[in-house]
Order: C-alpha cells, then structure tokens, then sequence
C-alpha cells in the first residue's frame, strides 16, 4: 500500500510539472523583448531603406527636371508633350522637364558608353565615331518610343473594356443608383476586369467629392484618356443630364454603339491578316517549300545533264 501511494504521488508530481512547464511560454520575457525590439529596429531599417530610395528617387528626378527644363520648344509643341505624357499616365507636374531631361542623359550617357565599349572592343576610328552616334541616336529616341508606346497601349485597354463598363452602368442606373453613385460602383465592379479603367473613373469620383462639377470632372476625363469612345461617352452624358433624358436609355444605344464598332475594328483587323502574311510567306515559308519541294527534283535534273555528258 505503501508503494502504491508513493507511486501515486510521484505521478502526481510529474503531471503537476508537465502543466506547469506546458502553461510557461518558452521564451523568457527578456528574450521576448529583445526579439520585438530587433523586429522593430528591422521594420524602422526597412523603413529607413524605402526613405532613401525615396530621397534618391527625388533626387534624380530634380536633376532631370533642371536638366530638361531649358528644352521644349514653343508653348504649343509644350502643351501637346504634356498632353501626350497625360495620356501615357505621367501626370506630375515636372513630367515635361523630367522627359527633355531624361533624352539628354540618354543622349549623353549612351554616345559615351557606345563610343568607349567600341573603343575597348578596338574598333577602328570610323567605326567608333559610328558607335557613339548610333548610341546618342538610340539614346535621344528611346524615350519618344517608350512614352508613345505607353499611350497607345493604355488607350487600347481603356478602349477594350470601354463597353463592359457601360453595360455595370446600365445595370446599376436602372437599378435606381444616381450617375455619381453608378461610377463609384463601376469603378469598384471593373477593377477586376482593367485597373486602368478602374483608376480613371475613380478619379473622376475623386474629382467630384472634391466639389468639381460633374461636368468639368467628365471632361477630364476625356482629356486624361485621349480615346475617341470616351470623349463620345462624355459629351452624351453631358448632353443628357442637360436635357433631363433617360440616362439608362442614352447608355444602352451609345454601348451597342461601342459594341460594333468593336466588332468592327476586329472585322478590320482580320482582313488586314491577308495582306500582312504577304511579307512572311515571300521572304520566309515560299523560299524554303521551293527548296523541300524542287531541291530533288532539281538534283535529278544536274545528274541528268551530267550523265548526258
């Protein structure tokens, strides 16, 4: 009985410092603060990281804008860039500098480099002179492209996906939603489907919390984008909240209008196919399917003739 009952207590003792080791954390509170401390010193290092990329960041883009700011031209060749560089979505104030300034550094930057890359490659004088021209040629029109590039393809997917937000805003007018309420809900349903939509009439939402009229805000909205389907999209909303007619009918003509000409632009697109294989057959497929098909033919033919000999 004896035994029995220290074995008892013995397991009791070990069950009671088994719980008691479960229910302490394992780490120390000392060790546990230093570790929040080091996680806190990381996120400020992390922070601090981003500040100066940020700092840097800025930097560059001041040097650039003293730079490019004694190009440009005259006021109307100024104001059309800064149109085009709205449309390619670089909408800052120093846009325009930052552009003249970042082909000059192009142009200098990439002369020199072209120009010491063939000189180390022991190219000969003409040939180097050659290089650092075609470098500062490649230099200053490099940022025309990239800019000219990004505009066409933000106005193909604003362009794109035009009429599927059309269509969320007939749903939510005949709904009963006002116009201002049907763009913030459009503008939250068509972010899956295009941020670029998305960002545009949120900021048209934004523009009109912030006590621009709706008008105006609609108006900048075509001038932001530069496609013609939306300009078109403005005036008839314009036109109709004037009037006082069905916003809803308004929409659903205009989108079945969108929604041909869509299908005309790719009606179009597939009948310039015919003539754009022209080149790649001529000069890449017919030239090889002439050799597969009279390569033997025409070794037959020498064999032939020599044979005849």
């Amino acid at each position: 009985m004896t035994y029995l009952a220290a074995l008892l207590f013995g397991v009791t003792v070990a069950f009671a410092v088994w719980l008691v080791a479960r229910m302490v954390p394992t780490r120390p509170r000392a060790v546990a603060r230093q570790l929040a401390e080091l996680e806190r010193m990381s996120g400020s290092a992390d922070e601090a990281v981003r500040r100066e990329r940020i700092t840097r960041s800025g930097q560059l883009k001041a040097l650039l804008e003293f730079l490019g700011g004694r190009f440009g031209g005259d006021a109307k060749r100024r104001a059309q860039l800064r149109e085009l560089m709205i449309h390619a979505g670089y909408r800052e104030a120093g846009a325009v500098p930052i552009y003249w300034g970042a082909r000059v550094a192009l142009l200098i930057g990439l002369g020199l480099g072209f120009l010491v890359l063939a000189k180390a490659l022991g190219a000969e004088a003409p040939r180097v002179i050659v290089a650092g021209f075609a470098g500062a040629a490649l230099g200053w029109v490099w940022p025309s492209v990239h800019v000219g590039s990004r505009a066409r393809k933000r106005q193909k997917e604003i362009q794109r996906t035009l009429p599927d937000a059309l269509d969320l805003m007939i749903v939510c007018v005949e709904a009963g939603l006002a116009l201002n309420q049907a763009l913030v809900r459009v503008a939250e349903e068509i972010r899956h489907v295009s941020r670029l939509t998305n960002q545009e009439l949120a900021q048209v939402n934004y523009e009109i919390r912030a006590g621009v009229p709706r008008e105006e805000a609609l108006r900048n909205l075509g001038e932001r984008t530069g496609v013609a389907d939306v300009r078109s999209l403005v005036a008839m909303l314009i036109q109709t909240d004037r009037f006082g007619t069905s916003i809803a009918q308004a929409l659903r003509v205009h989108s079945d209008t969108l929604r041909t000409k869509r299908r005309q632009r790719a009606e179009e697109a597939a009948a310039k196919t015919t003539i754009k294989l022209v080149f790649p057959l001529a000069l890449c497929i017919f030239p090889a399917l002439f050799v597969v098909i009279l390569g033997p033919a025409l070794v037959q033919i020498y064999r032939t003739m020599i044979g005849l000999k």
